[in-house]
């Protein structure tokens, strides 16, 4: 329940402060008054958006505080939020808006630890419920509709959601699993197939020594130069031992120098070695131009093996330069994808397994949906009944309504499209609320609905924004007890321009505009002020304004015949859709609002 609520440089409100009470809390003034600015202050302070527009002319700064009961389930709450209390029975929730070059901040705090929007809209559908005409948008959205029904539709069909959540949680993961399974395994065909291609290339190919491309390279020189090489192997083995010009070659240089030096030992023996080197080197000639000579006459041109050289060296190129560039590296990147390919092989898996698991989640989250729906369609069934029998008293007797719930694919939240199909004319076919339903209309089935909703709504205060807009007469006398009897079990806060909604009010609040002098000088300031109207003179006086716009007599019986009218229907207990029990039952009879106003 909102206990109190404190303004400053809010709009046109300089400095405001107001307290509020148990049952029914009604603000009335003229249009353009500035009630809204009381209701637009209190959607700040729980996290509405807010603009430059806010903040008061010629101020930086404007500060909205709520106060607000607390129990012992908010207090839990507050304490997982990491939110001391303040004390037991109360939490104040403020915010600061701010204006820096242009720029727009603003600052959330509850019981003054600051706080982020997430929290705050946590902690608002805690506290505050607002219906106002502009909810048509809600009304026609399936969510906002499912929604109500299941609240309207108690625990069982709450926790029956949570299993539906539950299994479509559990349905996702497996549907995800397989498809990352197929993608896996259209992956791994894909990856088989290019390794069995490779291993296959690579296997034809007989990789075995690493140097093989140099040793049929330098086969190849050989081969593309037989006879130059006969012809240079000739002219060598000539020069060391054989000429045909008669010429001396190098085994004759060294027989003369073995001669001439076999000789000069004979007189000094220190020579001996250098003849052993001759000799050797004799040796060594001979031998050379013996291999030489068997090289050349060895060598034949064979241009068969040529052409089978010079195709395995493009062979081994082309492997290099897929999968090298060496033929090093070629034959381990052969040895690395044979394992990689058997190690494919061996992972194969049938996703049999997945799609059954998926299918068997399927199944079971369409059984539980099934039992949603079966919930819901009960719940409809007794929605269906209350709202018909709330709207009766607000003049729509004939009316026919439906709840709507149609098969769709199942989700987190079941498998069913509802929608709100209503009729307000005999004989005309049931169509979507939002399509059909005049303002009045609406008007009048908002507050029905959030009558059937009183009990098993969690919010404490209950904002009803000119809710009575279009209807007057018998009706807005309805709409007057219909409040009446929703604040029996909530807070409800209600601005209004019906004398007899505002004559069933515990509390009453007139709102006006005021011109003042700032600061005592000649500049002229626009205020909103606020006064709680606490005795039967103000309150009729305020009353028959409402209904004759001056007060004239007719205007002040009248309004006293409301007053004396609204005292009788709180001592008949609010009539046959009262039989709850206040829970803070605010003060207030015939002649007064109850508690101690608002001070501006």
């Amino acid at each position: 329940m909102l206990l109190c609520l404190r303004i400053e440089n809010f709009a046109l409100v300089d400095q405001l402060e107001l307290d509020f009470g148990a049952g029914l809390n009604v603000l009335t003034g003229e249009t353009g008054a500035g009630k809204s600015i009381i209701l637009d202050a209190i959607d700040a302070a729980l996290g509405g958006k807010v603009s430059s527009r806010l903040i008061r002319t010629g101020t930086s700064r404007a500060m909205v505080e709520a106060t607000f009961t607390s129990n012992s389930a908010f207090a839990a709450w507050l304490s997982e939020q990491e939110i001391d209390s303040i004390d037991d029975n109360c939490v104040v929730i403020s915010r600061e808006i701010t204006a820096t070059s242009g720029n727009i901040r603003s600052r959330s705090r509850v019981n003054g630890v600051l706080v982020n929007r997430q929290l705050m809209t946590g902690l608002r559908d805690r506290l505050v419920e607002i219906t106002a005409q502009g909810q048509t948008v809600q009304v026609g959205q399936s969510a906002q509709v499912r929604d109500w029904l299941d609240l309207y539709g108690g625990e069982k069909l709450m926790q029956q959601r949570q299993v539906v959540t539950t299994a479509f949680t559990a349905y996702q993961i497996a549907h995800q699993q397989t498809e990352k399974r197929r993608t896996s395994e259209r992956e791994r065909l894909q990856q088989f197939d290019l390794l069995t291609y490779q291993v296959q290339e690579l296997g034809t190919a007989n990789l075995c020594e690493p140097d093989e491309l140099e040793q049929l390279e330098q086969e190849q020189q050989r081969l593309n130069h037989v006879v130059e090489l006969q012809q240079m192997s000739y002219k060598v083995y000539q020069a060391l031992y054989q000429n045909d010009n008669e010429a001396l070659t190098v085994g004759d240089l060294l027989a003369d120098s073995e001669a001439a030096l076999n000789h000069m030992v004979e007189y000094d023996s220190q020579l001996q070695s250098l003849l052993d080197l001759v000799r050797d080197a004799q040796t060594a000639v001979v031998e050379v131009a013996r291999q030489i000579n068997a090289y050349g006459e060895g060598l034949e041109a064979d241009p068969q093996r040529l052409e089978e050289v010079e195709e395995r060296i493009r062979e081994l190129k082309q492997i290099c330069r897929k999968y090298g560039p060496t033929l090093t590296e070629a034959i381990a990147y052969y040895q690395h994808i044979q394992s990689e390919l058997a190690e494919l092989n061996d992972s194969e898996q049938s996703i049999e397994t997945l799609e059954q698991q998926e299918k068997v989640c399927l199944e079971k989250l369409t059984q539980v949906s099934g039992q949603l729906t079966e919930l819901r369609r009960t719940a409809a069934a007794a929605l269906e009944l209350r709202l018909l029998n709330e709207l009766k008293p607000l003049a729509m007797e004939k009316v026919k309504f439906k709840v709507e719930i149609v098969l769709t694919p199942p989700t987190a939240f079941g498998a069913d499209k509802i929608t709100f199909m209503f009729s307000p004319n005999p004989g005309e076919p049931l169509q979507p609320l939002t399509e059909i339903a005049s303002g009045g209309e609406m008007s009048r089935f908002l507050l029905a609905l959030k009558s059937c909703f009183s009990l098993a709504d969690s919010a404490g205060t209950m904002v009803f924004d000119e809710i009575d807009v279009g209807v007057s007469g018998r009706v807005a006398q309805a709409i007057a007890e219909k409040l009446h009897q929703l604040s029996q079990h909530q807070q409800v806060l209600c601005v209004t321009h019906q004398p007899l909604v505002a004559a069933m009010a515990d509390r009453h609040f007139r709102v006006d505009k005021q011109t003042i002098n700032n600061n005592g000088n000649d500049q002229v300031r626009t205020v909103v002020r606020v006064t709680s109207l606490d005795n039967i003179t103000t309150r009729r006086d305020e009353l028959a304004q409402l209904a004759g716009g001056k007060s004239a007599n007719e205007a002040i019986a009248f309004a006293e015949s409301l007053l004396l009218q609204a005292a009788n229907h709180r001592r008949r207990g609010g009539g046959e859709g009262d039989k709850g029990t206040r829970g803070q039952g605010g003060q207030g009879g015939a002649g007064g609002a109850g508690g101690d106003g608002g001070k501006s």
